[in-house]
């Protein structure tokens, strides 16, 4: 496996490495131990992942920007195994130098990419495919108590969904959340990522 570090602290990109022949391909989508071996050497300890969920969706659907309030917040590996998405998350670390930015990535079926968002960061995407399948891992078990939300069309965050607004496909809980100029501190720059 591949480890891209991206312009925001914590974020990564994981490339397996992908066995191809003739028949098709293989590759491990997810190995504690090399993960541990890899990640840990950047980030300086362990993930322990405890719940994976899957979403299917069809082209224009955007999801988020999802996140779970402090003491539940998630960590989340997430890859797309039908179709392609951009998959974005922003850091909501109020005091971090890198507040309201971004990390996008397009993950497909094809370049078997992972997406590591960890701890206070949102998460968001949309659907470039005629349908897509995602299924990520994350190390809190959901608490609905502890759910939030921001405007996943929230201009401020400079965000090219590569959807025309036309095509648009939100949930009508994810059309009522605030924007992230309207939230008070969620989580605190000291709190660890993972």
């Amino acid at each position: 496996m591949e480890i891209i570090k991206t312009a925001i602290e914590g974020i990564l990109i994981i490339e397996p490495r992908v066995f191809k022949d003739a028949r098709g391909y293989f590759f491990e989508s997810f190995s504690k131990r090399e993960f541990d071996e890899k990640v840990v050497a950047i980030l300086g300890h362990t993930i322990n992942f405890i719940q994976d969920n899957e979403s299917m969706s069809s082209y224009g659907v955007m999801r988020g920007f999802h996140f779970q309030k402090p003491p539940f917040a998630q960590s989340k590996l997430v890859r797309c195994v039908r179709g392609s998405v951009l998959d974005v998350a922003v850091d909501i670390r109020k005091g971090s130098p890198t507040y309201g930015k971004h990390v996008t990535v397009e993950l497909t079926e094809d370049n078997h990419r992972q997406f590591l968002i960890p701890r206070g960061f949102a998460h968001g995407f949309a659907v470039l495919s005629e349908k897509a399948i995602l299924q990520y891992k994350c190390d809190e078990f959901y608490h609905p108590e502890a759910d939030g939300g921001i405007s996943i069309v929230d201009e401020s965050l400079g965000i090219d969904w590569r959807i025309p607004a036309d095509k648009a496909l939100l949930s009508d809980k994810d059309t009522k959340h605030q924007l992230l100029k309207d939230y008070d501190n969620l989580f605190s720059i000291d709190a660890p990522l993972y």
